[in-house]
């Protein structure tokens, strides 16, 4: 059989037919992008602000990375800031899933497309957006600080293409491999933890800029002797290489960054290949005999307590793991709650007493206990029909704090006493905060009867419109009575350190403290008590506005 030769307008067909995918891609992006920002003007106000910032942001890094020039390590900075930059390109998108929505390769799980032509023309629209041209700025300012010639210019444009790509590859690849996961419960809750990281990364950054300044730039050089040869951070130290003289170093740098862009390329195509032929079994997992079932939750359920008390306190625990604004709040407290003291005490300018400020704010997740319930709470209102009901449900939420609160604050204690190394001061700073612990869990039972509001399910807002009265009455108010609760024991410490015997009685505190905040909380939910069950039908009328 005889095979007629192909024609250069056959042969020209698929090239051209890749390129057209990716225009349409392209512009399929520009269009998303511009008619959400017609939706609304904030929307426009909000982009444009950010766009703004990023960009006075990336200049004035700019101006700084010129003005490094010729010092001594100049080159190790900016090989660490490239490496910490493609750090940063792979982990967005397991903290911000929905940050580039118009990318998602789960929308065009239908059309006929193949995987090559499909990856070409999503790593073209990817460089569309506030976040390339960010990094094309830094980037090109990295390579004018350690570029020396005009071999090195040279090749800094095939460095800052290179690295560019390699970051968007970067991003795209985790994402694609990780979508499934990314679009479910488990992924929204994965995005809780953004708030940590960022906070701990400040930090990190804070206390390493300040190490920095009083040491100098040398101490950076055995780090980048290792990133120079780790891509993206590689195609900057090809540069440097250049500029020093070093072709054969250059070369291999920039083939390493070239190798690991056709590898991110490959695993990217073949995860979207598994993901546009695959089914979507999100669902079959829990139902297998080895998914998670009702059996496997009831392990840590068996160590509550009965009766009422009990099955409060895991609903709770459960609206605590769950629920993602409640987890949002609890994540803010525990990183805020341990950022502050230990972070503090490492840069040598914190107190032993800054550990009560993890009480303070795990305490702050009493207020507000019905509101988390929303529209729900009218289940447990039918099952309040006294005050002793009320109690024990007031309890119970109470108790579940403590399993967390409770050992939490003790660890970030001991942890800060550790860092500052005042072990004498050990047993009253428990007591300070076992007893503030216990005046908030008191006062936000009282403000969760007397100031409930609404916490809206959508959106990033906490308080619905028309109850932020109600939301600052019923925290800053509790904050500043459990405050005055706490004075007692605050002027027992005072008087045990202006007084002869402040080390060999000091250890009072403890005790007395964990008495005191035990009798706090314990008068504060009797008091809550009655308030809570005349006042139903207010309560779920207040909750019930989100």
């Amino acid at each position: 059989m005889s095979t007629a030769p192909a024609t250069p307008a056959a042969s020209a067909a698929p090239a051209a037919s890749a390129t057209g995918v990716t225009a349409v891609v392209v512009r399929l992006k520009l269009s998303l992008l511009r008619n959400g920002l017609r939706q609304s003007g904030g929307r426009r106000a909000a982009y444009v602000a950010s766009a703004v910032i990023a960009l006075l942001v990336a200049a004035l890094q700019l101006l700084g990375l010129i003005a490094l020039r010729g010092h001594a390590h100049a080159d190790a900075l900016v090989v660490l800031l490239v490496a910490v930059l493609g750090l940063g390109w792979a982990v967005m998108p397991l903290f911000f899933p929905g940050g580039d929505e118009t990318l998602d390769p789960t929308r065009l799980v239908m059309l006929p497309l193949r995987p090559r032509p499909l990856v070409r023309a999503l790593l073209a629209a990817s460089l569309v957006g506030i976040g390339p041209v960010f990094t094309v700025v830094l980037l090109a300012g990295s390579v004018i600080a350690v570029a020396h010639g005009a071999a090195a210019y040279a090749v800094a444009v095939v460095a800052v293409a290179l690295a560019l790509l390699l970051c968007v590859a970067l991003a795209r690849a985790v994402a694609a491999a990780n979508i499934r996961l990314l679009t479910s419960r488990r992924g929204r809750d994965l995005a809780v933890l953004s708030g940590l990281v960022i906070a701990v990364g400040a930090q990190v950054v804070n206390f390493g800029a300040q190490r920095l300044g009083a040491a100098g730039l040398g101490q950076l050089d055995p780090v980048a002797d290792v990133l120079r040869w780790v891509p993206p951070a590689a195609a900057v130290g090809a540069v440097d290489a250049v500029s020093g003289g070093a072709y054969g170093t250059a070369v291999a740098q920039l083939a390493l960054c070239g190798a690991a862009l056709a590898a991110l390329i490959v695993v990217w195509a073949r995860s979207l290949e598994r993901l546009m032929t695959a089914p979507d079994g999100s669902t079959v997992q829990a139902a297998e005999p080895g998914g998670r079932g009702r059996d496997g939750a009831r392990g840590w359920e068996r160590l509550l307590p009965a009766g009422r008390t009990g099955t409060v306190m895991g609903r709770t625990l459960r609206y605590i793991w769950r629920d993602p604004k409640t987890k949002a709040a609890w994540v803010t407290s525990l990183a805020i709650g341990l950022i502050v003291p230990v972070f503090n005490a490492v840069q040598g300018t914190g107190s032993v007493y800054f550990a009560c400020f993890a009480a303070g704010m795990l305490g702050m997740q009493m207020y507000n206990q019905f509101g988390q319930d929303t529209s729900a709470f009218w289940m447990v209102a039918m099952t309040i029909s006294g005050p002793r009901d009320a109690f024990v449900e007031l309890r119970g939420r109470a108790l579940a704090l403590l399993v967390v609160t409770l050992p939490y604050t003790t660890l970030v204690t001991v942890v800060t006493t550790a860092l500052i190394g005042s072990w004498g001061r050990l047993p009253e700073v428990l007591g300070l905060s076992f007893a503030l612990l216990g005046a908030m869990l008191g006062t936000g039972a009282w403000s969760s009867a007397r100031f409930p509001y609404s916490i809206p399910q959508e959106g990033h807002k906490n308080v619905v419109p028309g109850q932020v009265g109600l939301a600052w009455m019923s925290i800053f108010g509790g904050m500043v009575a459990a405050a005055l609760l706490c004075a007692p024991v605050i002027a027992l410490a005072i008087w045990l350190h202006i007084g002869p015997g402040a080390d060999a009685y000091g250890w009072l505190l403890l005790p007395t403290g964990l008495l005191y905040g035990t009798a706090i909380a314990l008068l504060g939910l009797h008091l809550s008590a009655p308030r809570t069950s005349s006042h139903l039908p207010e309560i779920l009328t207040a909750v019930s506005k989100g």
